[in-house]
């Protein structure tokens, strides 16, 4: 088009009006070329210059560093800086106008505005938190800024951003979030025995590696199941750890703490007797001790003990029925014989035909398992001098042992009595008529019993029926 011509620079900021050539000074018209600041400045103006538009160059050539100016002219042609001359400015690619858009040659030989090309920038992108971002060409257009997070973390958000010729970044600031659960490595699962005479076992280890994947801290370490060196019961114990880094994630593991118990084959109680255990009573280091029922008495070893190798020490004995030796020296000697095995139910009568004594034997002798299990041996002491017997069980006992046994507990020979004697040899009851052996029993049951006969007594409780 005629009049329009389009002009680029190559000075740097400013939009400023410098002349291609030295521009000539013309005398004597107060105008001069200020060439620091690239701008004409008037000093005084005495008077309104002529206006001349045929004048070739009335204001100096735009240049402009990294954009364009497109001038239009009223002359056309090549007259782009005559009076009247109106420019259109711009910029490259990368750099925005600041300024005027538009200036026009004015009388003063001056343009009407000012402007320049700056380059766009966008501002320096903040640092993230446990993260960093590169980026193509800084700050400058165009330029490319790539998110990365540190390890452990997971990058939430746009991962790149881009510089905008609006002088802004695209997109928004990413965060770098720890999703990461912690790494934990418990201790191996373990094995172990119990301790003699024990069904537990003591066990310890090491507490678990821990470290987290992102930042190192670890807020807490919780454990399900018993601390280290608890004693574990036999079988299997699940020990579980947890965990926890400073964005709560969370993570566990188990091992498992197994105890074993040695055991010894299950013992049986001898025939006419009952065993005592220690501990569990089959595992190892357990002692069982033998004992016979009243009446009967032990042969063999007296108790066993379970062996690492899972067997019994010794063999197991056997009850025999007590034998008792009536042909001693005095009642005491006979009377040792029964410390701690048997009770004695001793009847003094004054004879056979005595009927409390009759109706007393008859009571007694349906009744010969409930004696056995208490423990009790009749001592059957009948007349008078020199007509005496007595007898334990089908055992005849000599006529100075009667006559010890009734003076040395008390028993006169004149009238039925009886006495009822403890293991111990101290004389618990007294009874001067016939009774029930039920009322023995209770008595027995209620009063000498020990913890064991206790036992035994719940386990044969209708053993008689």
């Amino acid at each position: 088009m005629a009049g329009q011509l389009t002009q680029r620079g190559a000075l740097s900021i400013l939009l400023f009006f410098t002349p291609a050539v030295t521009a000539p000074w013309y005398a004597g018209s107060g105008y001069y070329p200020d060439e620091s600041y690239n701008e004409v400045y008037a000093e005084e103006v005495p008077q309104a210059p002529a206006l001349d538009y045929r004048v070739p160059r009335w204001c100096y050539t735009l240049n402009i560093q990294d954009g364009e100016a497109t001038c239009y002219s009223p002359r056309g042609g090549n007259y782009h800086s005559t009076l009247g001359t109106r420019c259109e400015l711009s910029c490259d690619r990368g750099f925005r106008l600041i300024g005027r858009r538009s200036v026009q040659c004015l009388p003063n030989r001056r343009w009407s505005g000012t402007a320049y090309c700056r380059q766009v920038r966008c501002h320096a992108l903040p640092f993230i938190t446990s993260g960093t971002y590169t980026c193509t060409n800084g700050v400058l257009l165009d330029s490319r800024c790539d998110y990365s997070c540190s390890s452990g973390y997971h990058l939430e958000g746009d991962h790149s951003r881009i510089c905008m010729e609006d002088g802004r970044w695209s997109g928004g600031e990413p965060v770098c979030v720890d999703i990461d659960p912690p790494k934990i490595r418990c201790p191996h699962s373990r094995e172990k025995m119990a301790e003699p005479e024990k069904l537990t076992a003591r066990v310890y280890w090491d507490p678990p590696l821990v470290k987290d994947s992102a930042d190192g801290t670890i807020t807490r370490v919780t454990v399900r199941g018993p601390e280290p060196g608890s004693h574990f019961p036999e079988g299997e114990h699940v020990i579980r750890y947890t965990a926890y880094d400073r964005a709560y994630n969370r993570a566990s593991c188990k091992f498992i703490v197994k105890v074993q118990v040695r055991r010894c084959p299950t013992l049986k109680p001898p025939q006419h007797g009952y065993l005592t255990c220690t501990s569990a009573g089959d595992n190892y280091g357990a002692t069982c001790e033998y004992h016979c029922d009243g009446g009967y008495e032990r042969q063999g070893t007296p108790s066993r003990v379970c062996q690492s190798s899972r067997q019994w020490s010794g063999s197991p004995p056997i009850c025999a029925p007590m034998k008792i030796n009536v042909n001693v020296n005095s009642a005491a000697g006979l009377l040792d014989q029964f410390f701690e095995k048997q009770r004695l139910l001793i009847i003094s009568a004054p004879d056979p035909s005595n009927r409390y004594y009759k109706m007393q034997i008859s009571m007694l002798q349906q009744s010969t398992c409930g004696l056995d299990l208490r423990h009790v041996t009749i001592i059957e002491l009948v007349g008078q001098t020199p007509q005496e017997v007595g007898r334990i069980r089908e055992q005849q006992l000599s006529a100075n042992i009667i006559e010890e046994l009734r003076q040395f507990q008390r028993l006169t020979p004149s009238y039925f009595n009886m006495v009822l004697i403890d293991k111990q040899g101290i004389d618990r009851e007294r009874y001067m008529e016939p009774v029930t052996p039920e009322e023995i029993f209770t008595f027995i049951d209620d009063y000498l019993l020990s913890n064991q006969e206790l036992t035994q007594r719940r386990e044969q409780r209708d053993i008689c029926e």
